[in-house]
Formats: structure tokens, C-alpha cells, sequence
């Protein structure tokens, strides 16, 4: 057993004791602390939660691979998902805290007074959830199976049983703090190594600044090499295809439901929007540090492992390609591996960048203990919103209105045990890389949620049976066109199937439109109370005037 193994286990037991120690000791005693951490979380630490709910297997594991391998095209991941924090922040979170419900179905079934509307929307949610967590578990096995040397598909499993014992025993209340240290520890995972290489390559402990001078570097590489510049736009795909992909993972933002339930853990509206700006510094600070990683990892392998001997390369590399994610393949018989021969999969471009650059067994170990901190973290939210689309919009709204909160919480307990179990099964053969997994589950909140949610706070003439065709619609077109694109091969304008929450969401809003027009309009209540949820908590939009709160009989 070598030292590294030792390290890393030590490192992952020692953080995974604490995420339990913390569940165990914030168990969610009443539906209140399970479902929405009893708003009683301070904005700065559900910023923290909300940066590692956000934190996912997909951008810890696979964001800073993505962009090394499509160059310009993967800054469509980081502007789309930052820009979708802004327009979450401002457009759509306070307005939903002020409306006080715990999950998006039970907003969207209240605003629009239609059961059949909630139902809908709880569905979606379990499919949004359930598809982005196959994501998270994917990635746990990526990392738990460099740990022990391990096929991926055993590493899968081992995560599936760890997610479903904490998420079913903390709830809402247990995995808010469990996910504030967990953003400590993946966030100081992930800078230590990025500011290590910059140190190395650049001699600038600064990456955000000092990677440009080696993309200049690899500029001239890149042309000597004669293949696509890093740093040229729409290579990988249409320019389409790039305004696509940012406006599916904008709008899906601000309509995952799981992100959106971490505005219902704070007390206030103004607490809602300081969630959010910390959320942003948090999130910025991985995000910025992206394409840092991809710039200095795609370096280091060619100038370091690309022209090498096939006898000579470097040990890491061995370990890698008995995961089953790198391929080393000399397909000119010459013994030397050319870039064109070095085959990496983008979901572990950062988890082997402590070791591409030698960083050290404890950086290594801090690496692996930080990604599981992300899948960890990201799953265990999916897991309480998919709980509570089954347990509390469908179970105790629909099926039995008189259950107690014993049997509120125990199906909400097995729903999370039997979800988790299922998603890793889907995990063990995944459908696709990790970014593309998520982006799936972007482009289906995007074509459901987001066109409800949006015309349900602001457009107030928006009812029942719009928002019910406008989920049909929406869901029915995203779906399509990810089935069309992947597997039939048909494309509108170059834009594949991490795109196509463009045409849901395009198809959902104009239905919600068309048919709430065809239709009766909402009760002057409803729209009364659409029209307060624009203004802050102490003023009260009543009978087509405004009132301060205490003024209101």
C-alpha cells in the first residue's frame, strides 16, 4: 500500500467524518429543518451552501477539462452558468422567498391555483434532478476510482451508498451546514494546486493573471503542431451552437430547482439577494480559476508528456489509464507518444493536475477529498429536491393531505434512498461525459422551469392552463431535440443537444402565452398578489394601491 493511497484516504475519512458529524448533530427533527432548514441560515454561510450545492462534480471534475479540450468554446460553461447566477439574484429568488412555499412545484401549483400544474412540475423536477445526479455520481466514481486503482463503476457505488446515509439523515437543515464546510474544503482543494502550478510555470503566484503568458506560449506549440489554436473561437462548433449553449445553462440556472429551494432556507427577501451576492463571490472564485487550470495543464502535457517515449512516461500516467478515462495509443509504431495519440478524458483533466505537475502526495490527496466534496455536496441537494417533489407535492399534497410529520419524513427519507440507488445505477454507463450530463439537465430546467417561473412573478396575466401547456410543450421539445441531436444526428443551425434548452424554452414561453390568452384570465386576488411580489417584504400591493405592512387590515 503506497504513501499516496494512505494521504488521500486519510484526507477523504477525515472530511467525510465531519460532513456526517455535522449531519448527525443539524438531523432535521420536523418537515420545516428537512425541507428548508427552518429559514433560520444567514445569507453569508447559505451563499457558502449555495456555492457548493452549485460546485458540482461538473465544474470541480469536469469544467477546467472541458475548456482545455474545446479551447474559446468552453467558456460558454462559465459565462452561461455565472450569468445565470445574476439573473437567478435579481429576476426570480426574492420574489420567490417572498412567497414563502418550500419547493418550486408548490409555488408554481399556488401561483397558478392548478394541482395539475404542481403535479407536472414535480415531475419535472425529479427528471431535471435526476438526470444532473447522474452526473454527481459519475464523478464520484471518477474519483473514488483513481483513489483505490479501482474500475469507476465500483467507485460509483461506493458513492451512492455515502450520498444516500447523509442526505437521508440531515435533510435541508443537515445538508445546508454540511455543504458550508464542504465549499471550505473543495475550494482550498482547488486553489491550492491552480496557484502551485502558477508558481512553477510562471514564477507569478497569481494563475488569474499570469496564465495568458502561457497561452501565448501555446500559441506558437499549437501552430508548430498544426492543429486548431487554442484560443480560436467556434473550432468545436457553430457560433450558433456557442449563444445556444451559454442561454440553455443562463436560463436553466435560474430554473434548477434544487438551487432555487437555498433562496427558501433564509428568513428575508433582502436575505435572499445577499444569498446571492455571496453566492457569487464564492462561485467566482472556482470559476475564475478555470481556465487557469485548463491553460496550465494542457501546457504541462505538451511540453511534458506529448514527444515522450511510450517506456519513459511519467508514473501518473499508468495509474490514469487503469481507470479507464486516458488512452495512450502509439499508432505509428515509432515509440514516441505524439499529442494526436493522447486521448484524456475532460472529467480528469483536474484531478490529475496535482500529479501532471508533481505537486506533492498531500496536495494529490487534498484534490480527491475536495472533488468528493463537490459530487458530495451537489448530489445531496439534487437528492432533498427530488425527496421533496415525491414526498411533500405529490405524497402529502395529492395522495394523503393528513399525514403526520413522522410519515412526512420517513417517505421523504426512502424517497432519497431509492432516487440515489437508481441514479447510480444509470451512473455505472453513463450517457455521456459529466459537462454533458449536466448541460441535459440545464437545457430541461431551462425549457420548464424557467419560462414558468418567469412569467409567473412577472407577468401576471400568465394562468393555469398556460403554464400546464408551456411545461408540456417545453419539456416535450427539449427532450426531443437532446434525443434528435445526440442519437439522430439532426441539427438546427449547429446547435447539438447541450443546446437545446433554446427551443424549449423559446416553445414553452410562447405557449404559456398563446394558450393563458385563449384563456379565462387569473382572479384579481391572484393578480394582486403577483403584482406584491415585486416589492420588498414591508410594503403590500392591496385593491390597486400600496401599503406599508402594518397598514394592511
Amino acid at each position: 500500500m503506497d504513501v499516496q493511497f494512505i494521504v488521500s484516504l486519510a484526507l477523504i475519512v477525515a472530511t467525510f467524518a465531519l460532513y456526517i458529524g455535522i449531519a448527525v448533530y443539524n438531523k432535521a427533527r420536523a418537515t420545516s429543518d428537512f425541507y428548508v432548514a427552518g429559514r433560520g441560515v444567514p445569507p453569508v454561510y447559505n451563499g457558502m451552501a449555495i456555492g457548493a450545492d452549485w460546485m458540482s462534480a461538473a465544474s470541480f471534475i469536469g469544467l477546467a477539462g472541458t475548456v482545455m479540450i474545446l479551447g474559446y468554446d468552453g467558456l460558454a460553461y462559465i459565462m452561461g452558468w455565472t450569468g445565470g447566477y445574476l439573473l437567478l439574484t435579481f429576476l426570480l429568488a426574492p420574489q420567490l422567498r417572498k412567497y414563502g412555499r418550500y419547493t418550486v412545484p408548490e409555488f408554481i401549483g399556488d401561483r397558478y391555483r392548478s394541482n395539475t400544474a404542481r403535479l407536472i412540475a414535480a415531475v419535472a423536477t425529479i427528471i431535471i434532478s435526476f438526470t444532473y445526479s447522474v452526473g454527481q455520481l459519475s464523478g464520484s466514481g471518477v474519483v473514488i476510482g483513481r483513489l483505490f486503482e479501482i474500475n469507476t463503476v465500483t467507485g460509483t457505488l461506493i458513492g451512492v451508498v455515502l450520498i444516500a446515509f447523509y442526505s437521508a439523515m440531515g435533510g435541508m437543515k443537515g445538508i445546508t451546514w454540511t455543504q458550508v464546510a464542504q465549499y471550505l474544503v473543495l475550494i482550498i482543494a482547488y486553489l491550492i494546486p491552480v496557484i502551485f502550478m502558477s508558481l512553477q510555470l510562471t514564477q507569478n503566484p497569481v494563475p488569474w493573471i499570469s496564465y495568458g503568458d502561457v497561452v501565448s506560449e501555446m500559441r506558437t506549440i499549437d501552430q508548430e503542431l498544426g492543429i486548431s489554436e487554442y484560443i480560436v473561437p467556434f473550432t468545436e462548433g457553430s457560433k450558433w451552437q456557442f449563444i445556444a449553449l451559454m442561454f440553455t445553462l443562463t436560463a436553466g440556472t435560474a430554473g434548477l430547482p434544487h438551487v432555487i429551494v437555498r433562496f427558501y432556507t433564509v428568513a428575508t427577501m433582502k436575505a435572499a439577494r445577499w444569498s446571492g451576492a455571496w453566492a457569487l463571490l464564492f462561485i467566482g472564485l472556482l470559476y475564475l480559476s478555470a481556465p487557469a487550470y485548463a491553460a496550465f495543464s494542457r501546457f504541462i502535457l505538451m511540453t511534458e508528456v506529448a514527444g515522450s517515449q511510450l517506456n519513459n512516461l511519467p508514473a501518473w500516467t499508468q495509474a490514469w489509464v487503469d481507470t479507464g478515462r486516458l488512452s495512450l495509443a502509439d499508432n505509428n509504431s515509432d515509440g514516441v507518444l505524439q499529442w494526436s495519440e493522447l486521448v484524456i478524458s475532460n472529467d480528469i483533466v483536474v484531478m490529475a493536475t496535482p500529479e501532471i505537475a508533481n505537486l506533492g502526495i498531500f496536495v494529490i490527496g487534498l484534490m480527491a477529498a475536495g472533488a468528493m466534496a463537490a459530487a458530495l455536496s451537489t448530489a445531496g441537494g439534487l437528492m432533498i429536491a427530488i425527496s421533496a417533489a415525491l414526498s411533500h407535492d405529490i405524497y402529502f399534497r395529492s395522495i394523503n393531505p393528513n399525514a403526520s410529520e413522522k410519515k412526512r419524513l420517513a417517505v421523504g427519507r426512502w424517497s432519497i434512498v431509492l432516487a440515489t440507488v437508481a441514479a447510480g445505477l444509470i451512473a455505472l454507463n453513463p450517457p455521456g461525459a459529466i459537462t454533458q450530463i449536466v448541460a441535459w439537465a440545464f437545457a430541461l430546467a431551462s425549457g420548464s422551469f424557467f419560462p414558468a417561473l418567469l412569467l409567473g412573478v412577472w407577468w401576471k396575466r400568465a394562468n393555469g392552463p398556460g403554464v400546464i401547456a408551456g411545461l408540456i410543450v417545453g419539456l416535450s421539445v427539449t427532450l426531443g431535440y437532446i434525443f434528435a441531436a445526440k442519437y439522430g444526428g439532426f441539427t438546427i443551425l449547429g446547435i447539438i443537444d447541450t443546446g437545446a434548452g433554446v427551443f424549449g424554452a423559446t416553445a414553452a414561453i410562447l405557449a404559456n402565452v398563446i394558450v393563458s390568452l385563449m384563456t379565462a384570465p387569473p382572479s384579481k386576488q391572484t393578480q394582486d398578489e403577483v403584482t406584491d411580489l415585486r416589492y420588498p417584504e414591508q410594503i403590500e400591493y392591496k385593491d390597486g394601491e400600496y401599503w406599508l405592512k402594518e397598514n394592511v387590515k
